[in-house]
């Protein structure tokens, strides 16, 4: 990992460099076009074709989606315990999830109108779950459950299969239990696609939300305005502010455990003490060898891992909200005080013992966050996305009469003569 300190003439610009805004490059955004293209055109045939070469699986139109002999076998194989901790994170995340939901309200204004807004779900929703080099089954959860929470009637979910045709069978008992009412065996842009154009097998979907690597997130960008989008989310991301109250074992693990998502993770610590540095990287040393993924981690660390020695916790605080990271670790003494000062990132963590890690899998907060700085603008996956925003207008005569003189000025002043008309001719007044 490479190490920052304040003291250093080129500190703020290597601060500044830092910086990890995703821009597509020509390749990429030609290439994702190709594979939306021949979706688009070609439905199923394309599909099927994508899925024997990225996945390396035979499917069919009739085997392309979950068939209920495959949910049955996956609930008969998974073990109690699993379903155990499956239930008790869909338990979280959904109870989570319906505080979050947005309810219908009324109000008159100033001349006597009612108006308000009514929430309603989407009613048919596309949900990506990534499944290659590891099958997050907690994505499922963190969701599909939402959807489930805000009422989405249809919730189609892609994930890619084995090269046999089967799917990861935790992943399916989450899936059902989550919500989930269609499932199908595709992954990559080329589901994406087929979520957003629809296919003779998948009808087209409301709105796509979920991760995804590289060529799904560009399709996602591709797609935005042809479908909703909920966001864009890059590699994983940490950022831990701390004090020299920190414990270097827990920072390490915290560190590692975003490490070893992929090798273009982004991983960073801030801390006013070189001496909890020091211990920091003997600790992800020690533990960074006892890791199944330790390549994976290692070149995490060696690309995205940075250390920064800072004046004060106000040039961190400063950090953090420029970083605008996915996760926020803060393990300082005062967290309520920094927590008051924080101004974007996508979930912070407080305090020795909160791991990112319950964040991941049960706490019950969305654990799809925005990254790349995104945070400053976007939050991350919240069950009111899941719902859509009418507004309600209701005119008594009453209220009419008093509205009319206004609606004729703005039309007047527009040129929009109709505009005032269908007021005027309510009222009896002349226009």
């Amino acid at each position: 990992m490479k190490r920052l300190r304040h003291s250093s003439p080129s500190f703020a610009a290597q601060l500044r460099s830092l910086n990890r805004r995703h821009v597509p490059g020509a390749e990429l955004s030609g290439y994702v076009a190709g594979i939306l293209g021949d979706i688009a055109r070609e439905g199923d045939e394309a599909l099927l074709g994508f899925a024997e070469k990225f996945d390396g699986a035979k499917l069919s139109a009739k085997t392309l989606a979950v068939g209920e002999a495959e949910w049955e076998a996956a609930a008969a194989e998974v073990a109690p315990k699993v379903k155990r901790a499956l239930a008790l994170a869909h338990r979280n995340v959904r109870a989570f999830a319906k505080r979050g939901l947005r309810k219908n309200w009324t109000m008159k204004n100033a001349q006597g109108a009612e108006v308000g807004e009514v929430y309603q779900p989407f009613q048919r929703v596309g949900i990506y779950v990534p499944g290659g080099s590891a099958p997050l089954i907690s994505t499922v959860l963190m969701t599909v459950s939402l959807a489930q929470a805000a009422g989405v009637p249809e919730i189609v979910v892609c994930t890619p299969c084995d090269v046999s045709g089967q799917v990861n069978a935790a992943m399916l008992v989450a899936l059902r239990m989550a919500g989930a009412t269609e499932v199908y065996k595709v992954g990559g842009a080329h589901a994406v696609a087929a979520l957003a154009y629809g296919t003779k097998t998948i009808r087209p979907v409301d709105k796509i939300v979920g991760p995804g690597n590289r060529f799904v997130v560009e399709a996602k960008r591709q797609l935005f305005g042809a479908v909703a989008i909920d966001l864009l989310p890059g590699p994983s991301e940490i950022m831990i502010l701390a004090d020299e109250t920190a414990n270097p074992a827990f920072v390490a693990s915290d560190l590692l455990a975003q490490a070893e998502h992929g090798k273009d993770s982004q991983v960073l610590l801030a801390t006013t003490s070189e001496a909890l540095l020091d211990a920091v990287e003997v600790e992800v040393a020690n533990q960074l060898a006892m890791l199944p993924r330790q390549e994976i981690a290692a070149e995490s660390l060696r690309t995205g891992g940075t250390l920064v020695l800072l004046r004060d916790l106000e040039q961190g605080i400063a950090l953090a909200n420029a970083w605008a990271p996915e996760h926020l670790s803060l393990v300082v003494q005062d967290e309520k005080a920094v927590l008051r000062q924080i101004r974007t990132s996508g979930a912070i963590f407080l305090g020795h013992y909160s791991p990112v890690a319950v964040g991941d899998f049960l706490a019950g907060p969305s654990h799809t966050l925005p990254t790349g700085g995104a945070g400053k603008s976007f939050p991350g996956l919240t069950v009111d996305q899941f719902q859509r925003r009418t507004s309600i207008v209701k005119l008594s005569v009453k209220a009419l009469e008093k509205s009319a003189p206004v609606v004729e000025l703005f039309a007047e002043m527009e040129g929009l003569a109709a505009h005032g008309r269908s007021a005027s001719i309510r009222t009896g007044r002349p226009f």
